[in-house]
């Protein structure tokens, strides 16, 4: 258990440039608290004492503000930014060098017995207030936006983005997120398919996406067409001086 909070502890200087000093990790990350703590008591909830293990779960999450039900289950290098508000259920499995951030829920859909909560693979990223919801697989290396909403399974290697998520696959879908980044906001973090004004502004970044190509276009042809009359320019004044050498 110590390599494993050793290895914690280095994650946190992996994933947040702020961090200093692994002091400062063990006094002042609620994240790496919480994490030290659900270790704890996920090993007296597999020893069969439960009352225990949710006592202990409830005092770190009174201390942190980050509530993991002690029969969650957490790979390697789990590493939680900020932490406030985070939920982890009771069946949640969790990978090894996953990243979760402020707000995020590992939530159920059902208040069946089992299975219920999600399964996140190995070097998954959940953006701030996403929630994640029943019992569906994020694939490897994939990323969930700011505060989308997933009830679907993504996978590996995907972006998935908006309420309710959906996966951006179309090449349309990057160039208009790309769009929105620059702009310094995304359009899909906080809005809903059908909302007119997220239509709205779909339409304006596609429309602008469309100027800056036309606009590229024009550069290129005026680039050629000044190529073209610099070249018959040059041969127009070798004509002319051969003319005058004879």
């Amino acid at each position: 258990m110590l390599q494993r909070f050793r290895e914690d502890i280095a994650s946190v200087f992996d994933r947040d440039p702020a961090a200093r000093s692994t002091w400062e990790v063990v006094t002042c990350y609620p994240g790496f608290h919480a994490l030290v703590l659900h270790r704890i008591s996920h090993w007296v909830w597999g020893h069969g004492f439960k009352w225990l293990a949710r006592f202990m779960s409830h005092l770190g999450r009174w201390f942190t503000g980050i509530e993991i039900h002690p029969g969650a289950s957490i790979g390697r290098r789990f590493f939680i930014d900020h932490g406030m508000g985070v939920v982890i259920g009771e069946t949640a499995e969790i990978g090894n060098d996953v990243t979760l951030y402020h707000g995020v829920t590992l939530g159920g859909t059902s208040w069946n017995k089992g299975k219920r909560h999600p399964t996140l693979k190995d070097g998954v990223v959940i953006g701030a207030g996403a929630k994640i919801l029943g019992p569906i697989v994020i694939g490897e290396a994939a990323r969930i936006g700011s505060n989308a909403v997933v009830v679907k399974d993504v996978p590996a290697g995907a972006t998935a983005v908006g309420i309710p998520a959906r996966v951006i696959l179309e090449e349309q879908d990057k160039v208009r997120e790309e769009k929105a980044q620059k702009l310094g906001f995304s359009a899909y973090a906080v809005t809903r398919d059908d909302d007119p004004v997220s239509g709205a502004i779909q339409g304006l970044l596609d429309h602008s996406v469309e100027i800056d190509q036309r606009i590229a276009l024009i550069l290129k042809e005026l680039e050629t067409l000044r190529a073209d009359q610099d070249a018959a320019l040059a041969a127009e004044r070798w004509g002319e001086r051969k003319v005058a050498g004879r």
